[in-house]
């Protein structure tokens, strides 16, 4: 614990050593902020503790990996994307999208790999707030969950051709070479959710996090 304490605040030194990432990333989180109160969504207790309980569950599975790719092909976890799935469905895009935008800012400070502010911002927080799009498909959820996920592979992806083409093997196009790195465990992560969305007793788990009417989706 102490090892990862230290390890979190160098990390957190690294961010701010980077004035324009931030920059960046509370500009974002600004016109995030806005799009939500102009849905006119209320952030009462009960909904604030079950967005953290979503990220602490999310960043738990996260940490818990099944297979790492080599040559910084990624990782596979354990469905860490299944709170924000959950979370979305019960609360609607605009609660799934902010719930996967601190998501994204969590694993930042986790694990910072900072190139420039779009590339963080296509690797962070726009990738984990893509999957929060699955809740338009809440009477579809396995599609739902399958669209979430292939937004955020498209953002890793162009992150991957635009910021790290030039790590590509020499005569490897960097489209390919970024579609070799992150299709396989963005693949393989969306394959684990299926299932255990497709295994959870979803419908009731949702019947008990529904709103009645605090909150518009």
């Amino acid at each position: 614990m102490t090892n990862f304490l230290a390890t979190l605040l160098e990390n957190i030194k690294t961010l701010f050593s980077s004035p324009l990432t931030l920059l960046t990333l509370l500009a974002c989180g600004i016109l995030l902020i806005a799009f939500i109160k102009f849905k006119s969504i209320k952030f009462n207790a009960q909904l604030m503790a079950r967005i953290g309980l979503a990220l602490a569950l999310a960043i738990i599975l996260d940490m818990i990996k099944l297979y790492t790719f080599p040559n910084g092909g990624g990782s596979v976890s354990l469905g860490s994307m299944i709170p924000i799935f959950i979370i979305s469905y019960a609360y609607g895009p605009s609660v799934g999208i902010f719930t996967g935008f601190l998501f994204g800012l969590l694993k930042l400070m986790i694990n910072p790999y900072i190139l420039s502010p779009i590339q963080v911002l296509f690797d962070y927080p726009l990738p984990f707030m893509a999957v929060g799009i699955a809740a338009f498909f809440k009477d579809k959820k396995l599609i739902g969950a399958t669209v979430g996920m292939f937004l955020r592979f498209v953002c890793h992806f162009i992150s991957g051709v635009v910021f790290f083409g030039e790590y590509a093997p020499a005569g490897m196009s960097p489209i390919i070479y970024s579609l070799v790195v992150n299709g396989p465990a963005v693949g393989v992560e969306l394959l684990i959710c299926l299932v255990i969305l497709a295994l959870m007793p979803l419908n009731q788990i949702l019947k008990t996090l529904r709103p009645s009417s605090n909150i518009n989706i």
